[in-house]
């Protein structure tokens, strides 16, 4: 059984990596080979095989591939709320997975609910509906109740950590 960690530094580190395990059996079953993106370094500074540098706001979402020879895009969220603040996603990360949508690839958010011990995809669609909402003046973030009535929840299934390819 996977340990969680509930530092705030590694918050979202459970989350990748039973996403990462899932992909891996994935793309090893042939099912769809989807990979992490790595946050962007900058280096600062380089003194033989010591490197000095620190991260980068990244630039895109955490996870990118292919599934039934569709684009596949997706970032992967964890909360300890009730709620899901739409802020926990950045404008550039709405933008670019706005963009993919609309030329056809399948792009969602991956949502734990560290309180609820629950996992949730959120198709795309949705998440533009809450985001516009909050844009016209709304609630600025997606209760859990709406989760379940408009998410899909994900499980382990089938000896995949999280089996969310079923909800696509």
């Amino acid at each position: 059984m996977i340990q969680k960690n509930k530092s705030y530094a590694n918050r979202g580190a459970f989350l990748e990596r039973i996403i990462d395990m899932a992909n891996n059996k994935y793309r090893n079953a042939g099912v769809a080979d989807i990979r992490k993106v790595p946050t962007p370094v900058k280096i600062l500074k380089q003194t033989g095989n010591k490197i000095t540098g620190h991260t980068e706001k990244p630039t895109w979402v955490d996870y990118s591939g292919i599934y039934n020879g569709r684009a596949i895009i997706f970032d992967a969220k964890q909360t300890s709320l009730t709620n899901f603040p739409l802020e926990n996603l950045s404008e550039h990360q709405f933008r670019l997975l706005e963009s993919w949508a609309n030329k056809g690839a399948v792009a969602f958010l991956v949502v734990y609910f560290s309180k609820y011990d629950k996992y949730f995809m959120l198709p795309f669609e949705k998440l533009k509906w809450a985001w516009e909402r909050a844009e016209n003046g709304g609630r600025k973030s997606i209760a859990y109740k709406e989760f379940e009535t408009m998410a899909h929840e994900v499980k382990s299934k089938d000896g995949y950590a999280l089996h969310y390819l079923e909800a696509v």
